[in-house]
């Protein structure tokens, strides 16, 4: 298990749920790529409301269902594994905003729930 404390970097990406990779939905795609190559964790968040740059309202108002809901992937690594999401990012998002930030991680434990349910519950 890897251990994170101190100062670290939190990046949060902003995309649509319609972003696609390879005809995969774009936020699972970059799930497993992170996965992949050894990273942390990373969290996705399905917002109910946005807009971005072009000013387009995306909401899940049902007078106005959308289609396209706005989903932030939040990841939380060290400085050299970031600089390594910048290569990632540049070849899987080509809209959307990234942002980081340093954070201070007060704690980074696994739980200890079995990482896969019993086969009866697949």
């Amino acid at each position: 298990m890897r251990v994170l404390s101190g100062e670290q970097v939190l990046v949060r990406i902003f995309i649509g749920e319609s972003d696609k990779w390879h005809h995969e939905p774009l936020h699972m795609a970059l799930l497993a790529r992170l996965r992949k190559e050894g990273f942390a964790g990373a969290t996705v968040f399905h917002g109910i409301a946005g807009f971005g740059a072009r000013s387009v309202l995306h909401t899940t108002h049902l007078l106005r269902l959308s289609e396209d809901l706005p989903i932030v992937i939040e990841v939380v690594d060290t400085a050299e594994h970031v600089e390594h999401l910048t290569v990632v990012l540049d070849e899987m998002v080509t809209e959307g905003l990234v942002t980081m930030e340093k954070v201070q991680v007060l704690k980074y434990a696994p739980g200890t729930r079995p990482l896969d349910p019993p086969a009866a519950d697949r």
